[in-house]
């Protein structure tokens, strides 16, 4: 994720970064603006039918009305995507937190602190790379029994839960901590796994195939038949206000494609990488 300062906005305008739709879409850009060249061209040269055409420029300012429209609910959508990806990762940090402070009153056992000093962290960097493509073992702290246990299960992050349920149990069991004590850890541990499902939903349910490919379409029609509106007034300089409309409209639409999905190595994904850290770092002070 891009740190940056939002009160120097001035700057931004003159700074570039590789996340920047123009580094992503120059080729339908230049595209574009040959094609409205084209246009002109045919227009000025054969058709000559510029002041007859001069009524679209009413019809066009109404779709594009309505398309501003959809690309608000668009950005909208993804963006709540984002931001609700955000919240359950805030829960993840606090929950962790407050599991790790628990057992840490409840017990002065060194070895089940150090046991769970390494699964909280264990758990959300399983979940990290879950919600991307696939667990990295070698970033846990595993024993060489837990490895080998856990690398033949295809949900990682739910089998680490299990065995802290189990050493939970065993605690009981021994009396390490009451029933009462149990039923509060619980609360924090089963919340893990419901942060989970709640992120994998949200990855695993991208906006409707239907809506999207209506959306291109319509945005990819209005932009190469929008110069015919304004050709009369612009000639051969329409190419720079197509180029303009397209750039806005479709960068509107790759960044909500792009945002909708917060879990993934793009530069406006969440920092779960960060995120993870900072609970390792936290739950160590708390417990080791």
């Amino acid at each position: 994720m891009i740190k940056y300062n939002p009160k120097t906005w001035f700057s931004h305008i003159f700074t570039f970064h590789k996340s920047d739709t123009v580094y992503l879409l120059w080729k339908e850009l230049i595209f574009i603006g040959l094609f409205t060249i084209g246009l002109v061209y045919l227009e000025v040269h054969y058709l000559k039918h510029a002041e007859k055409l001069s009524s679209l420029m009413s019809i066009y300012s109404l779709i594009g009305f309505v398309l501003s429209l959809l690309l608000v609910f668009r950005t909208n959508t993804a963006y709540d995507r984002w931001w609700e990806g955000r919240r359950k990762w805030g829960d993840m940090v606090n929950n962790s937190r407050n599991l790790a402070i628990k057992i840490g009153a409840m017990t002065t056992n060194k070895e089940i602190e150090s046991y769970f000093g390494r699964m909280i962290p264990n758990y959300a960097i399983a979940m990290k790379e879950q919600l991307r493509n696939g667990v990295i073992l070698e970033e846990l702290e595993l024993t060489e029994e837990e490895c080998a246990s856990i690398e033949k299960i295809e949900h990682k992050t739910s089998y680490i839960a299990k065995l802290m349920y189990e050493k939970l149990h065993r605690m009981k069991q021994d009396r390490l901590i009451t029933q009462e004590e149990f039923l509060s850890l619980d609360y924090n541990l089963r919340s893990f796994s419901e942060i989970t499902g709640s992120c994998e939903r949200i990855k695993g349910t991208p906006i409707p195939y239907s809506y999207s490919m209506f959306l291109k379409k319509f945005i990819f029609i209005y932009v190469t038949t929008v110069p015919l509106a304004f050709i009369h007034v612009f000639g051969y300089y329409s190419a720079l206000v197509a180029i303009f409309i397209f750039y806005v409209l479709v960068s509107i639409e790759v960044l909500a494609e792009e945002i909708e999905d917060p879990f993934g190595k793009d530069d406006n994904d969440l920092p779960t990488d960060e995120i993870c850290a900072k609970i390792k770092s936290n739950v160590k002070e708390i417990l080791c």
